[in-house]
């Protein structure tokens, strides 16, 4: 897959893989605490630890051809947020997710975005189906999966904390369930 692939653009985002330079805006959209709130690791990124985490997704999206991307307005330069797949190696699912910047929630990104990540997945990877995992008290989430299709399936560990799970399948994706 090329980088041009892994671009996607949607009604107002481009979607792109991260880049070394994305680093202290990453840092920064992760500042406020209550971005990280419902994360797996809650404390702020250092500009070490992001650049450590955009090599690992250049990795991962070798290794998986998916990944999490940064994602920008079309009009307005900047990360608004980041998202998209990641592969589970321990379960061997593959993950919708995304990271919204505070100043933008409520604007409609984390639908828009996770919604391109599921049409990339059944589309161009050929998925049998995405998981997506919140925070059980994290009703924002939950809304975001149900509003593009996924369907509650119950509580599970991941990441060794109790997560409300939801999955699509493609049939379900194509047919617009």
């Amino acid at each position: 897959m090329t980088k041009q692939n892994k671009i996607v653009k949607t009604a107002r985002l481009v979607l792109r893989p991260f880049i070394p330079d994305d680093a202290q805006a990453l840092c920064d959209l992760m500042l406020p605490e209550e971005v990280r709130r419902y994360l797996p690791t809650t404390v702020p990124y250092t500009l070490e630890r992001a650049e450590k985490y955009i090599a690992a997704q250049v990795q991962h999206w070798q290794d998986y051809s998916c990944g999490w991307w940064a994602a920008e307005r079309k009009d307005v330069p900047g990360l608004v947020g980041w998202g998209g797949l990641q592969f589970l190696p321990d379960t061997w699912e593959t993950e919708v997710g995304y990271v919204i910047a505070k100043s933008s929630w409520g604007q409609g990104y984390a639908t828009e975005l996770a919604g391109a990540a599921l049409t990339f997945g059944f589309d161009h990877l050929s998925l049998t189906h995405i998981i997506g995992l919140t925070d059980p008290d994290n009703a924002a989430s939950q809304r975001v999966l149900e509003k593009i299709g996924l369907k509650y399936c119950g509580l599970f560990e991941y990441f060794g904390m109790q997560s409300s799970t939801y999955r699509i399948t493609r049939e379900e994706f194509s047919a617009g369930i």
